[in-house]
Order: C-alpha cells, then structure tokens, then sequence
C-alpha cells in the first residue's frame, strides 16, 4: 500500500488510514506509540484507567512517539469531566468517543483545536454524529470484540449503508485483521480502518500474555455477543461466560448479572491472565490470528497484504 493522502490521513496528519482501536487492558503507551511510529494512529485506551494512570500513559507517549497518536474515551465509564481535562492539559489533539451521545464533549474538543470521531454501529447513530458536528464516525459492525451495537448488524452491511447516508470521513471497524480484509472495506466506502483484535496479540499490547496466547487458539464460533440487559459484549465462551449462560437460563436476573460483573472481570481475564474466571473480550477475527507479534511486523504485513489483495475481475 502506497502511503498517499486520503481523508482520514488529511485528518490525522497520518501515513496510512490505519487506526489503532483504544482497547481497555491493551492499549497502554506502549502499543499506541508503536502503532504511530509505523504511520498508523495509534489511540490509548482510556476505559481501564484511572485518570492518574491516563495521564501517565499520555506522557510516556508523547516521549516515545513525535508522531499524531490519540485517546479513546468510552463515554459510560466515570470520571469523565476529569478525564477530558486530562487529554486538553496533555495536550493530545485526536480523542475518539464511544458508547454515548457524541453531542457532549464534542463541541468542548474543537474549541480547544482536538479532532473528535465517535463510534457507531448503525446508521441512525452516524448521522446523529454528523449532526453533532464530530470530525469523523466510526462504524463497527457487530463482528467486534467488546461493547458492541444491538442491532447485530455486519461490518459488510453496514459500511455501505452509512456511506450512503453521511459526508464526513469514514473508518470501518469489525473484523479487519488483514490487509485484505482492509481494502473490501474500502471499496464498500470507507476512508480507513479502525483495528482492535490483531493488535491485541501483538508485544506491546498491555494485555497479559496469557490472554495473548489465548487469542491465537480460538476458532470460529469460541466469541459470542451477551448481555444485551446491560451493555452488550463480545467475549470468548469459558467458565466465566458459561455463570452469565446459567443466570439467563434461571430468568435474566439483571441484578445477577451486574453482581457477576462487577468483580472486575474484566480485568482478571485479559490483564491478569485468568483465562476461566476472567472476561475475554474479543472479535470473530481471532479466529485469523495465529499468532503474537511486533507491532512493527503486523503493520508490515497489513500493508503487503492491502497491495497483494487483487480486486475481481468480471
């Protein structure tokens, strides 16, 4: 892939329409640097932070990278006034938004000169964000590990769609680990590509390496989208994930649910390393990848694999 100006490269001030997804327990420094040192945007994951910790994070990025990299801020957790006047006083100049009204802080940001993107996974959303004036939209179709849409609608279905309904800069997001898979996103309409799961098996990745080596086994059909109740999630079927299959199966006790999740699973799973009692968020996609790598490596073969991907001939 030839670097060459496109929208979200423009945006960005980037080499290529590659964003870094901000994934909690993975998206320390040390990944969003690399990520932007190959030419990518690479975002911290602000979710599992505290906001001392975020601060931490920014700083140490800003002393590794002289490179564009950003923030992603999901827009349920708390602290989140302090967390915003965190990123002006370090200031980073791209934050990402998600699981929220992009109307809050959007405005906010742009006074102060940062580039605001939001993620969605319909349509309706997007051109709310449109509406509220954000920079760029993400769309993630429900392929995506993590907190995920509802209505359960594909990246391929949706990219086209919203395409169609908005103007501003377009990253699709949802089952893209490979330069292939990058380029069909971009012909259906988008300007570039939003990657979570590869990046999550990779060195720099803040995850533990239990969960990294877990990511390279699992086959198609190991993830599921759950707890629709509450937020819904993609995550990888184990012990864990089998406890919330019982609470459903004796009712959908909601407040089950949330007692279940509240002894930071999360946490325990992906940057403790508890591969059984742990949550596992992760996409489809992982069932394409087979193993941990350099950041450095990743984006090379993404890249190649772009260039190689021939378009059909009819």
């Amino acid at each position: 892939m030839q670097s060459q100006q496109n929208k979200i490269t423009q945006l960005f001030e980037i080499q290529y329409p590659v964003i870094q997804a901000g994934m909690i327990w993975h998206s320390g420094w040390k990944l969003a640097s690399a990520v932007s040192n190959c030419g990518g945007l690479g975002l911290i994951g602000a979710g599992s932070m505290y906001p001392d910790v975020l601060r931490e994070n920014i700083q140490k990025c800003k002393q590794a990278t002289d490179k564009p990299f950003g923030v992603n801020v999901p827009m349920l957790y708390p602290n989140l006034d302090e967390v915003m006047q965190i990123i002006l006083e370090e200031g980073v100049k791209i934050v990402f938004t998600s699981a929220g009204n992009p109307k809050t802080y959007t405005g906010a940001l742009q006074k102060e000169g940062v580039k605001v993107a939001h993620v969605v996974s319909s349509t309706k959303f997007a051109i709310k964000c449109e509406d509220a004036g954000v920079d760029a939209v993400v769309a993630e179709g429900f392929e995506a590990g993590g907190h995920n849409g509802r209505d359960e609608t594909t990246t391929f279905c949706l990219i086209p769609n919203v395409k169609n309904h908005i103007s501003k800069p377009l990253i699709a997001a949802g089952g893209i680990a490979l330069g292939s898979q990058m380029k069909a996103a971009m012909i259906l309409g988008a300007d570039g590509v939003q990657i979570g799961s590869r990046f999550a098996a990779t060195v720099e990745a803040s995850a533990h390496d239990n969960w990294k080596k877990k990511i390279t086994e699992l086959n198609e059909g190991d993830t599921h989208l759950t707890l629709k109740e509450l937020a819904p999630v993609r995550m990888v079927k184990n012990k864990f994930f089998n406890e919330l299959e019982d609470i459903y199966n004796l009712g959908r006790n909601t407040e089950a649910l949330v007692a279940s999740l509240g002894r930071a699973r999360a946490k325990r799973g992906m940057f403790e390393g508890d591969m059984e009692e742990g949550e596992l968020e992760i996409g489809q996609v992982s069932a394409l990848i087979h193993d941990v790598l350099p950041v450095e490596t990743v984006f090379k073969n993404l890249l190649k694999e772009f260039q190689q991907a021939e378009n059909p001939v009819l």
